[in-house]
């Protein structure tokens, strides 16, 4: 391990966080790298750190401390080492395997497309976990937001954003086209047209397992009791279908204890409603129109039937599936739908990377927007918690801003290190203040009656109601920044 980073040295007082065995050792003093993010990076971060200060001494007495390390990306880094994204940056992330980032500007002109999608992918960042709640007193376009509580896992490493497209008109595409249009495509209809740009999207059996796989585990250490695959494979049969498909796999063969598939929670539903159904009743009711079927399918579903009662009526038959979790799965296009007529019906959602992208502004937009939507990407060993929404340049420096989705991706750091203390303090915290009507201006315009405040403002007030006076983790927090 380096002693110091992009020329900055250490905390003195702080140690790495270790992973060993699938788990990570979390010291009292953890040296967590953070980037405070280009635009408004700057005023939420400061306020951010604030809070997080305020919360770990109030829960832990002046035991527990995080040592912060500045680390460089975006605009900042580009000024002080002419690169939007230093090696330094990234061995330091790794190194101390957890951090935390603001918003980060995409570069114009070339080069890196997406910091955000090049970090993910550099570490490996496989799950983008999109926690989405209602907080009391928080505005909101629907007439029920409390009933929306789910937690979305959106593969972070495929799909459209594996960035494999060539611009219409060059060299490149127009290879490709020709391949597809000559080989592949070769005495059939479809024709790609020759003016077209293209785009590949890659979804394997690696990355799907391995999010769904990490899904249904939070599902059981968390108790929740639904997990969905959404997906649109009823038109792209192969990646999004197989996706749909891969995760069932991984849901039976490694989970079969813990779960019970939609098709399967219906057949042994109609026998225990209709003691003595045979196996070819009971295929009919899961199939209307199985009549019209040729005779092939029909056999096909009644093995379906049979081989389902057979390997786990016993184990979960008799109401048995009723206390497992639920894997199902929902076309794209429909859980839009779902989520805001039929919120309370799902709990986590397990989706492609694109779809996953969509849903978890779709969800956050109920309960209070990007402004407090908070997020992780995940892997194997490292974590980079991070605000949702973008940069907001025109309000940088203005100290404007909400806060909260750096404030929430610090509660989820916090509960993933294991200090739940400090995490629920700064919910709480969050929420009070924000029933109490001091909010920023995004919420301000929205509530009757509010004050509007600025964000340094929210966050002492927020530590106020930690009881700590809105003082904590002021001018002596940047001493632990090795500065």
């Amino acid at each position: 391990m380096q002693t110091t980073y992009n020329g900055l040295a250490l905390p003195q007082d702080g140690e790495a966080i270790q992973y060993a065995n699938g788990k990570y050792q979390v010291p009292d003093h953890p040296i967590i790298p953070f980037i405070e993010g280009d635009g408004t990076g700057r005023d939420i971060w400061r306020a951010s750190q604030r809070v997080f200060d305020a919360a770990v001494e109030k829960a832990y007495g002046g035991k527990r401390a995080v040592k912060w390390f500045e680390i460089f990306a975006g605009e900042k880094a580009f000024r002080a080492f002419r690169t939007w994204l230093p090696d330094d940056s990234v061995k330091a992330a790794t190194d101390f395997r957890v951090s935390i980032k603001g918003p980060l500007t995409t570069p114009v002109g070339g080069g890196i497309r997406s910091l955000n999608v090049a970090l993910r992918q550099i570490m490996d960042l496989y799950a983008c976990v999109r926690p989405v709640k209602y907080y009391q007193g928080v505005p909101s376009p629907v007439k029920h937001p409390e009933k929306l509580d789910v937690v979305i896992f959106r593969e972070n490493t495929e799909d459209v954003y594996a960035g494999i497209e060539f611009k219409e008109g060059t060299a490149d595409a127009k290879k490709l086209i020709s391949f597809l249009n000559d080989e592949m495509l070769k005495g059939g209809k479809k024709k790609v047209r020759t003016d077209s740009g293209v785009g590949i999207k890659p979804i394997s059996i690696t990355g799907t397992k391995r999010l769904v796989r990490y899904a249904i585990r939070h599902a059981i250490e968390t108790g929740r009791k639904t997990v969905t695959l959404v997906h649109k494979g009823n038109i792209q049969k192969f990646t999004e279908g197989a996706f749909r498909e891969w995760g069932y796999e991984v849901a039976v063969d490694e989970f079969r204890e813990h779960v019970i598939t939609e098709r399967e929670s219906w057949i042994l539903g109609n026998l225990e409603a209709k003691p003595g159904l045979s196996v070819e009743q009971n295929a009919a009711m899961i199939e209307p129109g199985l009549e019209f079927a040729n005779e092939e399918f029909r056999q096909t579903l009644y093995a379906e039937v049979k081989g389902v009662l057979d390997a786990i009526g016993h184990s979960h038959g008799k109401g048995q599936w009723k206390s497992k979790i639920l894997i199902n799965d929902r076309i794209a296009d429909s859980i839009f739908q779902q989520i805001i007529i039929r919120p309370a019906e799902y709990s986590i959602l397990a989706c492609p990377n694109l779809n996953g992208d969509y849903i978890s502004d779709a969800c956050a937009a109920q309960v209070g927007g990007l402004g407090i939507a908070p997020g992780a990407n995940i892997g194997d060993g490292y974590a980079v918690f991070e605000a949702t929404h973008g940069t907001a340049p025109k309000y940088a420096d203005k100290d404007v801003i909400n806060p909260g989705s750096v404030m929430l991706s610090g509660v989820m750091m916090f509960e993933f290190l294991g200090w739940r203390e400090a995490a629920k303090l700064i919910e709480s915290s969050m929420e009070k203040t924000i029933q109490q009507k001091f909010v920023t201006y995004d919420f301000e315009r929205q509530m009757q009656g509010a004050t509007k405040v600025s964000t340094s403002e929210f966050a002492t007030r927020m530590i106020g109601n930690m009881g700590l006076g809105g003082q904590a983790g002021g001018p002596s927090a940047s001493m632990n920044l090795g500065l």
